[in-house]
């Protein structure tokens, strides 16, 4: 099995900054993609960013130029710097990973998710 454990959640206000890390371990083969969402009561969990193992980056535009997503692949962690934090940032942010695993000999891909861990901006 593979676990993702996200840190760094919290109280900011407006205009702070926060830095979200995720540790992936477990039996893993190579972890492809990583990444970053979140998730308001009553609306679906939507994109904040993505980073491939290679360290291609795609970001939703609602944070493009606030944050920055980055990896350790020696590591396996992701991490998630926040900056310039709007309450409308506020929600429960999900780390995510796309790892193959070797089962029996063959390869595999499974996508995991962390915990999720709670980011409040207050006014």
């Amino acid at each position: 099995q593979v676990q993702l454990v996200e840190s760094g959640g919290g109280l900011v206000q407006a205009g702070g900054s926060l830095r979200l890390s995720c540790v992936a371990s477990g039996s893993i083969f190579k972890i492809n993609s990583m990444g970053w969402y979140r998730q308001t009561p009553g609306k679906q969990r939507e994109l904040v960013a993505t980073i491939t193992s290679g360290g291609n980056t795609n970001y939703a535009d609602s944070v493009k130029g606030r944050f920055t997503i980055s990896r350790d692949n020696a590591k396996n962690t992701v991490y998630l710097q926040m900056s310039s934090l709007k309450p409308e940032d506020t929600a429960v942010y999900y780390c995510n990973a796309n790892v193959s695993r070797v089962i029996l000999g063959g390869l595999y891909g499974y996508t995991y998710w962390g915990q999720g861990t709670q980011v409040t901006v207050s006014s």
